[in-house]
């Protein structure tokens, strides 16, 4: 399972996901990537599993890039516990994903298996995804400017 080695602050507040992804939203490492198209907390054992039906589907053929982290901490209280008594203990940690984000890149495998494998991975995932490739980003951006 990801997660930091070591944080400045063990709790953490809930924050908001409003907005873009400014970052992370262009494939730069593989060919195809998997982008998230709304806003969601993705858990470091769901990004696990999906990095794991990725790297089965391609059967440890071409590469796979993770391209987010689970760094923020998320706490819980205990079930049936009163009100008070601050604020629960660690539970999880998740990566705070934003509409745009790219959350895997695949290289080095045919166009077919590099969508089936990310097309796997989006089932695991708990926000609605796309896959998209570079050739496509890149098309894109051109007819912007």
């Amino acid at each position: 399972m990801l997660m930091p080695k070591r944080v400045k602050r063990r709790k953490q507040f809930r924050g908001s996901m409003r907005g873009k992804a400014t970052r992370g939203n262009k494939i730069v490492y593989g060919e195809f990537g998997l982008v998230a198209t709304e806003p969601c907390w993705i858990r470091s054992n769901q990004i696990e599993a999906a990095r794991i039906a990725i790297t089965r589907y391609i059967k440890r053929g071409g590469q796979v890039w993770i391209k987010i982290f689970p760094d923020k901490p998320v706490t819980a209280k205990p079930a049936e516990t009163r009100m008070g008594s601050g604020k629960g203990s660690l539970e999880y940690w998740v990566a705070v994903v934003k509409p745009g984000r790219v959350l895997f890149e695949v290289a080095g495998v045919p166009e077919e298996t590099a969508r089936e494998a990310l097309r796997l991975a989006m089932h695991k995932l708990p926000c609605k995804c796309k896959i998209v490739s570079r050739a496509d980003q890149e098309g894109g951006d051109d007819s912007e400017n």
